[in-house]
């Protein structure tokens, strides 16, 4: 007969043993679970006892979780996160009860554009919680994943980890942008056309970092492209296209067309508009969560509303 681990093991080690296998680092540990390190090193020793094994080792680098711990884990963080909701949510969810920090990382193509709106949104409806946008950069995956950032909006990504979840929400239109004073002067143009300029591009991690959308369609068509500029601060980059001939392929969510110094260029791929899908991306044991219900549903009201505006 199986031990019956359930009934003598105290809850609370099974959050502290969830928490150590996302920082792998017993101080960092320590600081999320606000308890001394000593105390997280005496409640590790007690799970070790329980599952009758090392579960996580010391390396150069800090721990390494055993065969048995990357089991426990993947078990238990769905189970947790719904226990999570049944304790908290009981009595029905309200956003006027979130008195916590809601972290957002967002494309630096569209950070901008929905900052104060969903600032707004959430002031109003939640206005006991913070909200943190970041900028979407190489630990926002893993970030999503340890529960350091809630949800992530960016394009879509390849080779992202099972854990995370992905839910469209709705396209982007990109433009080329060019300086008043730029020598191109139609509306539109077809990407055969787009090779004789030069472009600036912005650095999007996880999404262009190796490749720009423009790069992408041109070298596709098996022509080259110019690349003279990349940042990833949009500024930077609209300051390169105000001062120079340089094109800047822009998301629709930028709000580019309120700039009285640039004007909009229609880029066309085989007779159709550059369209990109807009992704939401959050860990599958909070696809149930209420506040993350919430949130989600916020982000996505802020879109449409963008895109409302933009037609």
């Amino acid at each position: 007969m199986a031990k019956d681990l359930f009934s003598k093991l105290d809850l609370n080690l099974l959050r502290t043993f969830l928490v150590i296998n996302q920082e792998l680092n017993m101080r960092k540990a320590a600081e999320r679970l606000f308890i001394s390190q000593p105390a997280v090193s005496k409640a590790l020793q007690r799970l070790r006892d329980s599952f009758e094994d090392e579960l996580f080792v010391k390396t150069y680098h800090g721990l390494r979780a055993t065969e048995r711990a990357e089991q426990l884990a993947e078990s238990l963080e769905p189970l947790m996160g719904d226990l999570t909701q049944v304790v908290n949510y009981s009595g029905g969810f309200d956003p006027n009860d979130i008195d916590r920090t809601l972290k957002v990382a967002v494309s630096p193509f569209l950070l901008s554009g929905i900052a104060l709106r969903l600032f707004e949104k959430v002031r109003e409806e939640a206005p006991h919680a913070q909200l943190q946008l970041l900028n979407w950069n190489k630990l926002t995956i893993k970030d999503i994943i340890n529960d350091k950032i809630h949800i992530g909006l960016n394009y879509p990504l390849e080779h992202v980890s099972k854990a995370l979840l992905q839910k469209n929400v709705t396209k982007d239109n990109f433009k080329a942008y060019v300086r008043n004073q730029h020598p191109y002067t139609q509306p539109s143009m077809d990407m055969d056309q787009a090779v004789d300029f030069e472009f600036a591009t912005l650095i999007a991690a996880d999404w262009n970092s190796r490749q720009s959308l423009v790069e992408k369609y041109i070298e596709a068509r098996g022509l080259a492209t110019k690349v003279g500029f990349r940042s990833e601060l949009p500024s930077a980059v609209l300051d390169v296209i105000r001062s120079t001939d340089m094109m800047f392929l822009g998301s629709s969510f930028m709000n580019l067309n309120s700039s009285t110094d640039l004007r909009p260029i229609e880029i066309f791929m085989a007779n159709e508009q550059l369209n990109t899908d807009i992704n939401l991306y959050f860990h599958d044991k909070h696809q149930n969560s209420q506040t993350m219900l919430w949130l989600k549903s916020k982000i996505a009201e802020v879109l449409l509303e963008v895109e409302e505006q933009n037609e």
